[in-house]
């Protein structure tokens, strides 16, 4: 098959990126998506009215509610899912002035591009944050939300596609079937064609495609490190792909498990049942093939070399997760030869650097240290947006803690 150049669409008026140029030579096939983006370079979609926004998000809360009663469902009721549930209901009353805020961004701002169709399959949608300043291409990040598998959805990502919105740089958070929709290989499938839009249509939204850059949280990371790995291995063979590795910048993983034989008994203590998570996960038989750890180890030289830097950020005081998982995996990649680095914040746990620490406003750490990547090479950029304007306290510091203190996670 005759090898197609990749040629992405320009941005709004005034920013011409070049064309990206692979540094393999990948079989890209044209997607034929019924997703589309603008039909012309900085197309806008026509204003909504409120009573669209108020009907659409009325749906949204529809789907959620139905998908957690099919989850009830599946998982049967017993009594430590009726203490989890409680707890989770607590955590998010606690925080709900936070939530409030921040939902309210989501389904009335213009910033926010909701439910864009990216393939074929139930939920196949992503949400895209735009920056205000639109007078050059921007970087892009590619979102994976976490959610253990079962109550993954793109919303979860509204903070971070905020804050990083505020910085200059788009953010498509990618929505993908849970289970029982699906198990983990419909949804590395669903990420990677999330993915491939991203890739081909971003720089019609005002993107940069030669700044693209994945990112996932928990099971997220899980996913979309799954999906970066699979695509590495079909072009490093020559086999026919829909998005090249050497498209991605950087890897970004957030408190994410990358070998799942070694988590399985964990997760079965934390009340993820050993029978769910291998009923996710296809069997006990491909822990190892959904274990980027595993994988990586047995890459061979040439998709080691496609891959990006891979940043691996976690909280030393994450009990859902351990941060033993991101430093495995770190060490696992730079002994088969690949670009990683691990950065471990203090205490913290699986969600205060995710949800707490940007629900206090300021500065937070994750945002700051994906930012201070993705404008590495740009001065100018580091020096706007370090004298914007500091985010607002979304949340009380008491109900923050006693919110940690209560989180089923």
């Amino acid at each position: 098959m005759q090898q197609q150049p990749v040629t992405p669409v320009s941005g709004r008026a005034g920013a011409q990126p070049e064309p990206f140029t692979p540094r393999g030579t990948p079989r890209l096939r044209r997607r034929n998506s019924s997703a589309s983006a603008p039909s012309t370079p900085g197309a806008r979609r026509r204003p909504t009215t409120f009573r669209e926004d108020v009907g659409h998000a009325a749906a949204e809360t529809y789907l959620v509610t139905r998908l957690a009663f099919i989850l009830l469902r599946s998982l049967g009721v017993g009594y430590r899912w009726i203490s989890q549930l409680a707890a989770l209901l607590i955590y998010a009353v606690l925080l709900m002035p936070g939530f409030i805020r921040v939902g309210y961004y989501y389904f009335f701002s213009s910033q926010v591009l909701r439910s864009v169709v990216y393939g074929d399959q139930p939920r196949n949608r992503l949400d895209l944050y735009i920056p205000r300043d639109r007078s050059k291409a921007n970087p892009v990040v590619a979102f994976v939300t976490g959610g253990a598998w079962i109550i993954g959805y793109k919303a979860w990502g509204a903070l971070l596609g905020r804050r990083l919105a505020e910085r200059g740089i788009i953010v498509a958070c990618i929505d993908y079937r849970n289970f029982p929709q699906g198990t983990i290989s419909d949804m590395v499938s669903d990420a990677t064609e999330g993915i491939a839009f991203i890739c081909d249509s971003v720089a019609s939204y005002g993107g940069d495609p030669n700044q693209i850059y994945l990112m996932g949280q928990s099971a997220g990371a899980h996913i979309s490190a799954c999906a970066l790995l699979e695509q590495a291995v079909k072009e490093s063979k020559g086999e026919e792909i829909s998005w090249s590795v050497t498209q991605i910048k950087a890897y970004f993983g957030l408190s994410g498990g990358y070998n799942m034989e070694n988590l399985v008994d964990h997760f079965h203590e934390r009340g993820l049942y050993r029978s769910i998570f291998l009923s996710i996960m296809e069997g006990r038989r491909s822990l190892s093939h959904f274990s980027p750890e595993i994988v990586t180890k047995k890459l061979n030289p040439e998709a080691i070399a496609l891959l990006p830097q891979f940043v691996l950020f976690h909280g030393t005081g994450d009990y859902s997760i351990p941060y033993s998982a991101s430093e495995a995996y770190v060490d696992a990649l730079k002994k088969a030869g690949a670009k990683a680095k691990l950065q471990l914040y203090k205490g913290k746990t699986h969600t205060d650097v995710f949800v707490q620490d940007p629900l206090r406003g300021g500065k937070d750490p994750l945002v700051e240290d994906v930012v201070s990547i993705i404008h590495a090479d740009n001065p100018n950029a580091c020096e706007k947006y370090d004298s914007s304007p500091i985010p607002e306290r979304l949340v009380s510091e008491w109900q923050i803690q006693l919110a940690r203190q209560i989180s089923p996670f």
